[in-house]
């Protein structure tokens, strides 16, 4: 007795060959928007966007800020010595005013992969380490590029260029994206590589789909039997980039591990999916052979490869922390690779170690569930300043940082993340469980992690795939193409609406984003929350 999957399958053998290659693009679902000068025009509009408000006065503040001075003053040491190097305490001061080849001669225990600082210390390569241009300019140049890409994926992901060029919007006003872009931390270089990842393994999706298509609709139309192992899904370099990309993810932070395994979980029940969805034979033995294991070695094998070049200063140097520890505490084994590889290990033990250690008070610690609602976002810098210091005109003024994201869009964020994944139970939508994806990688592993010390600002990570979901859902409001009239009409004013209501907000808020000195007046009307203080 057939299966109705079965009889579909059977039935395809007589079509002709066009009308069943586009049967079959059509159940597997294709990327088939064509190629748009608008929507490439729509994409370029929000980067520059982005672009103008990452730049704005950028180096307007010429202290480190927050972490920056342990990220740019590691950034770089590496440039010049390949390791990060100690400093003498309370050195900010020293720095900031351009003396900075005064690190001693001994490598820095740092807690951290280096290669999000290797990009900080691009920066100071081109633009100089005495100048907080070359601090920030790399950091600003991925957050830029991060709307470029968001508005570029979610078109792919959701199937919209209006949903895409949503989702790039909001990323280019919100402030929690806008603080870490001007800033030079580690969380934006991490968010970028791990967004370029999911990218890359968006457009390989495809292209394995249409190859399906294609050799499934060629083999039935010649008569010939499949594979006992289905078609193969041939050479695929895009997830190769993938497992690069988010190798380097890993090699900025370890939290890059998550968007790892759970994108590549993700990458390979998209290509099980699919196999099924064709009606293909033993399509779970195809799917494991074929895909599952190669993806395995094509993903976690290049992110370990590139986690390890990431490590290569410290192997060149002798000046790294703990880089001769196995042969001045056990003696060498005679190999010096095993050598460095065994203190490598040793330093990864000791950093791991103080991760799950940490759980020291701070007075903007913040728990998981918090986050997404904006409940303690993390205070940057902060200065006062009285009548006619730094350009204040009124009794007293004050300069903020704060890192908190525009309250609408996030606020409307959680909610839509909520939507998003009733959707994908209740109406099994690849797209909705696309988005969810980034979430999964990047926000839920902290709640196993919150007696630790962890901060809000480590939301930038998962953002994008939060404005994915916020974007997905909206597009649901507007309508598709072929809706009512009356319905799309009513579903647009409705977004432009609230799109509007969210830049206003965003433009109400950018004082406390970009250190503007403003009236303390101004300034407690920003503070929206008690919390915020």
């Amino acid at each position: 007795m057939q299966t109705g999957r079965e009889a579909r399958h059977r039935a395809d053998i007589d079509e002709e060959p066009d009308a069943l290659l586009a049967s079959y693009r059509r159940r597997l679902k294709t990327f088939d928007l064509p190629s748009s000068r608008l929507a490439w025009a729509g994409a370029l509009a929000v980067f520059a966007l982005a672009l103008v408000l990452r730049l704005w006065g950028l180096g307007g503040v010429t202290e480190l800020i927050f972490d920056e001075t342990y990220y740019v003053k590691d950034g770089y040491t590496l440039t010049q010595e390949g390791v990060e190097m100690s400093w003498p305490d309370e050195h900010d001061r020293v720095f900031e005013a351009g003396d900075v080849d005064t690190y001693e001669d001994s490598g820095s225990y740092v807690v951290h992969p280096s290669l999000g600082k290797w990009v900080i210390g691009a920066g100071m390569t081109l633009l100089g380490a005495d100048s907080p241009w070359g601090w920030r300019i790399s950091v600003a140049v991925l957050g830029s590029l991060s709307v470029l890409m968001l508005a570029r994926i979610g078109r792919r992901l959701l199937r919209s260029t209006m949903a895409g060029l949503i989702a790039g919007l909001l990323l280019a006003i919100d402030g929690m994206h806008l603080v870490h872009s001007r800033t030079s931390l580690l969380d934006l270089p991490l968010t970028f590589f791990a967004l370029a990842g999911f990218g890359a393994l968006l457009i390989d999706r495809d292209r394995f789909r249409e190859r399906l298509a294609l050799e499934t609709a060629r083999l039935q139309t010649a008569a010939r039997p499949p594979a006992p192992l289905g078609v193969s899904g041939g050479w695929r370099p895009w997830r190769l980039l993938a497992g690069l990309l988010l190798g380097m993810a890993c090699s900025v932070k370890w939290s890059g591990l998550y968007f790892l395994a759970v994108f590549g979980i993700m990458t390979v029940l998209w290509d099980w999916w699919a196999r099924r969805t064709i009606a293909q034979p033993r399509w779970f033995a195809a799917g494991l052979v074929r895909d599952a294991i190669p993806a395995f070695f094509a993903m976690v094998g290049t992110a370990l490869v590139t986690y390890l070049a990431s490590w290569a200063g410290w192997f060149a140097s002798d000046k790294g922390y703990l880089r001769h520890w196995l042969e001045h505490e056990h003696g060498s084994t005679g190999s010096g690779l095993l050598d460095a590889l065994a203190s490598l290990w040793h330093y990864h033990v000791q950093a791991y170690t103080f991760h799950i250690g940490l759980d020291s008070e701070h007075p903007y610690q913040a728990h998981p569930l918090g986050w997404p609602l904006m409940l303690r976002p993390t205070n940057f810098y902060y200065r006062s300043y009285e009548y006619g210091e730094h350009g204040c005109e009124v009794a007293r003024c004050a300069s903020h940082i704060l890192s908190v994201g525009n309250p609408v869009i996030w606020w409307l964020g959680a909610l839509a993340v909520i939507a998003t994944l009733v959707i994908a139970i209740l109406w099994r939508d690849g797209r909705a469980w696309g988005a969810l994806a980034g979430i999964a990688g990047g926000y839920l592993p902290w709640l196993m992690y919150s007696d630790r010390t962890i901060f809000t600002f480590y939301a930038v990570a998962f953002e994008p795939w939060m404005l994915l979901c916020l974007a997905f859902v909206l597009g649901l409001v507007i309508g598709p193409p072929d809706a009512e009239p009356d319905r799309r009409l009513a579903g647009g004013l409705f977004t432009a609406s609230l799109l509007t209501l969210i830049v206003l907000v965003s433009a109400f808020l950018w004082p406390i984003w970009s250190a503007q000195v403003i009236d303390v007046e101004q300034w407690h009307w920003r503070m929206w929350l008690p919390s915020w203080t």
